[in-house]
């Protein structure tokens, strides 16, 4: 589903995907209090989702939207990720201060409003797997601009479900929210590539998150990572 109070953009984005095979534009609304009308008689796997609209504006949509998943995912329910579906936020970044909101809101990453064809495709995609659709140093790069608006109290980190993580947890949920790829830190912590992923996924199961994103937030936000890359 697209949705995006400007029509052209909409119109553009379905040009785009419907001349992919493997895609079908179902839906599309002009602000968020449509989209979630429209969800309610609409299967949707994947909400292409502006930030600005009128009525109801994408953040508080997408907190909507996810809201299930999230709660699924704070409860170790391993179909989490089945529990409504994927949102893809749409900003401008250099002018959107909601795009961290999105992020914490639910949302599986964030594009550029004027992201190529091929990159937009690739990202639907990847969502639509049960990835996160953008790198963590993409991601880090946002949060590194929004850091004052975090609730950094104290020196050290301040969410205490992070007790529940192991020292190497910790120390892999450290390097995923520096932007590290997982090939990445299994060098730098000379592990396999398996086991740096078997520790990202108990990290998503102890902290009830659904995806990368999530982790590089949490990390920020507790203050176990602090804007800059370094450990808190």
């Amino acid at each position: 589903m697209l949705v995006d109070d400007q029509v052209l953009l909409r119109t553009g984005f379905r040009m785009v995907l419907a001349a992919q095979p493997d895609m079908e534009v179902v839906a599309e609304a002009g602000d968020g209090a449509e989209a979630l009308e429209v969800l309610r008689s609409t299967a949707v796997d994947v909400v292409l989702m502006d930030v600005r609209m009128p009525r109801l504006d994408g953040v508080e949509a997408t907190t909507r939207i996810c809201a299930p998943a999230k709660a699924a995912a704070a409860a170790g329910r391993t179909d989490a990720e089945k529990h409504g579906p994927k949102v893809l936020i749409l900003t401008t970044f250099d002018l959107d201060e909601y795009a961290f909101s999105g992020l914490k809101a639910g949302a599986s990453g964030f594009m550029l409003k004027d992201v190529p064809p091929g990159e937009l495709l690739a990202a639907i995609r990847a969502v639509h797997s049960g990835d996160a659709v953008v790198a963590p140093s993409t991601t880090r790069r946002l949060l590194d601009r929004f850091s004052p608006m975090l609730p950094h109290t104290g020196a050290g980190p301040q969410h205490k479900e992070l007790e529940r993580l192991t020292d190497r947890e910790r120390e892999v949920m450290v390097l995923v929210a520096q932007g590290l790829s997982n090939g990445e830190i299994a060098a730098r912590l000379v592990l396999s590539e398996a086991t740096v992923k078997t520790h990202v996924g108990r990290i998503l199961t102890k902290l009830g998150l659904r995806d990368r994103v999530q982790v590089v937030v949490l990390a920020y936000e507790t203050g176990l990572v602090r804007a800059g890359g370094g450990a808190g």
